[in-house]
């Protein structure tokens, strides 16, 4: 009767692993999206558009980034819009407290007319797709 034992024992230990490789196949395959936005009115033009250029090359190359886009308004010259897609929202935080995030805000010391406007974004669309 051992080897019948040992035999369930083992058909048991394949049954747990496919589950769990269910359960981390479906982990994998939810969507999990943070998006920012942050809105830039500036004093400078010339010199916020380099500053913003060189984080959003430098933000595509975060962990956790999925996208960065750096747009300037049509309407309003001296208006910019950079538009962020994290994978989540734990990367999205670490890379709002990481010196690559601090250095660009000190480097639009001087350049703004106010604040940026930061807003954090659900992607709802992107849930569906999972």
């Amino acid at each position: 009767m051992v080897d019948g034992d040992e035999a369930g024992r083992d058909q048991a230990e394949r049954d747990q692993a496919e589950r769990d490789q269910a359960e981390r196949d479906q982990a994998e395959s939810e969507v999990e999206l943070a998006i920012v936005t942050m809105r830039f009115d500036a004093a400078d033009p010339a010199a916020l558009a380099g500053v913003l250029s060189k984080y959003v090359v430098l933000t595509r190359m975060e962990p956790g980034c999925r996208n960065v886009d750096l747009c300037a308004s049509v309407t309003r010259p001296d208006r910019y819009l950079v538009i962020q897609k994290w994978a989540s929202p734990n990367a999205q935080r670490a890379h709002f407290d990481s010196e690559l995030m601090v250095e660009m805000a000190n480097s639009c010391t001087g350049l703004l007319l106010a604040p940026p406007d930061i807003d954090l974004w659900d992607g709802p669309s992107a849930h569906d797709l999972a």
